[in-house]
């Protein structure tokens, strides 16, 4: 999620697939999420918060962006088990999660507030959902976070909701038992991500991130326009699936102002 003042929007055997099979999944996770951006609503004059429909539709009940979302955690899961395997005395590592449609699905506020024709970017609707929401998990999640607790593998949540809120978004990760949630290990929004990232790294060796927007992975994100950042995914690329684990998000996102490019052959009338 993209708002002024926090970005809140914006978890088997220690044998994996090969690199190369898990770097073209990860391919294929974001080219299919990436489809299912590209038939958006033509823009409401009445009530902008409308344009969300189609996205929010395909975020909470497609089967494809479950599947999507299994798909990045099997992914993860593989990568994790590869690199337990060629560490077997490591005793450090640690991996890096963000939160919002990383880990937790917040839709059921976003359609209510599309529905109320409100923006559901704005600080005082995260403000009241941090405090008294029930967001439900992302599929995948629980498994492959039990996998790491269970491998000694130590979790950050690294997430952008508001700090003053921590209370509540430690009791919503507790209800839905997730692994290693202490103060100390969910990290919420005042330093940068990059700042936090670098005061994990000090203490651990990270060897896995997690996340829904590109500036969860890297400092070099924050804040680019878009051209940059696509320039900057195809200097990363060697990252995504590897190290770096992107989920789909099709309900928000830097993107959403983005002109879109139409085929110019005239619709002929029929």
């Amino acid at each position: 999620m993209s708002v002024v003042t926090h970005n809140p929007m914006k978890p088997r055997t220690l044998s994996g697939p090969s690199l190369t099979g898990t770097l073209l999944a990860g391919m294929l996770t974001l080219g299919a999420s990436s489809l299912a951006l590209a038939d958006t609503p033509t823009p409401s004059t009445d009530c902008p918060p409308q344009d969300y429909a189609m996205a929010l539709r395909y975020q909470q009940q497609s089967a494809e962006i479950q599947a999507l979302q299994r798909q990045s955690y099997a992914l993860a899961t593989a990568r994790l088990a590869q690199t337990l395997a060629e560490r077997p005395e490591a005793n450090n590592l640690a991996i890096m999660t963000d939160l919002d449609e990383t880990v937790i699905d917040n839709s059921a506020l976003l359609v209510r507030d599309m529905q109320a024709c409100h923006d559901f970017t704005r600080w005082d609707t995260w403000k009241t959902w941090e405090q008294e929401g029930h967001p439900r998990l992302i599929p995948g999640a629980r498994a492959f976070l039990d996998y790491a607790d269970a491998h000694d593998v130590t979790i950050f949540y690294v997430s952008d909701r508001y700090e003053e809120n921590k209370a509540g978004t430690l009791a919503t990760l507790d209800a839905l038992r997730l692994p290693q949630v202490s103060d100390a290990q969910v990290r919420l929004l005042g330093p940068s991500k990059g700042e936090r990232r670098a005061a994990i790294e000090k203490d651990y060796d990270l060897v896995l991130q997690l996340g829904d927007s590109l500036a969860d992975f890297s400092r070099d994100f924050h804040h680019a326009d878009l051209a940059s950042q696509q320039r900057q995914v195809v200097d990363q690329a060697a990252h995504f699936g590897d190290d770096w684990i992107m989920f789909p998000n099709a309900s928000y996102g830097s993107w959403s102002d983005a002109d879109l490019e139409a085929w110019a052959k005239p619709l002929e009338a029929q």
